[in-house]
């Protein structure tokens, strides 16, 4: 069955509650740490799947306890794709529902904090993501799409590690 593209706005309210439930849960496990919704089902205005994604920054010291205590909790996906600044955990939850896992400050932390952050506040922006979305979601390179156009938003970002620079293009 084919994935079609909806409104956030049919998805926030789920989002949210299951960020609550995760917060809860994780209270007790971990110390130290901020669990914050990110993606698409998190923006007013954006197109998404109905997926969830779940952003857990952790200090940079407790990266590796807290991955190995989450594995006791959550099921590990796209285990190719970590990295000593990056980890990810499917959720158990009325929506499909993921954790990404960075230490606060590093490179992955701040592509996603930031990212959702330009979204959330620039409609000009929202709509080349969706645009970008809408353009790709029944290709093969969707992803790659998405993540190019992740890549690009740091450009907007003078601060960002990577570089950066102004919004003129």
């Amino acid at each position: 069955m084919e994935t079609v593209l909806r409104p956030a706005s049919e998805f926030i309210d789920a989002a949210h509650a299951i960020l609550r439930h995760e917060r809860a849960r994780l209270a007790g496990l971990l110390a130290g740490h901020e669990l914050v919704l990110v993606g698409g089902s998190s923006v007013p205005g954006a197109v998404t799947k109905g997926d969830v994604d779940l952003h857990l920054r952790v200090p940079a010291a407790d990266f590796d306890s807290t991955v190995a205590a989450l594995r006791t909790v959550y099921r590990v996906v796209h285990p190719g794709i970590w990295q000593p600044s990056l980890a990810t955990f499917a959720v158990e939850a009325a929506l499909p529902t993921g954790v990404a896992v960075t230490p606060i400050g590093s490179e992955h932390d701040l592509r996603f904090s930031r990212s959702w952050r330009l979204l959330s506040a620039d409609p000009d922006l929202l709509r080349a993501y969706n645009e970008v979305k809408q353009r790709h979601q029944h290709s093969a390179e969707y992803e790659q799409r998405k993540s190019a156009f992740f890549d690009r938003l740091l450009e907007l970002w003078p601060e960002h590690p990577a570089g950066g620079g102004s919004r003129t293009q």
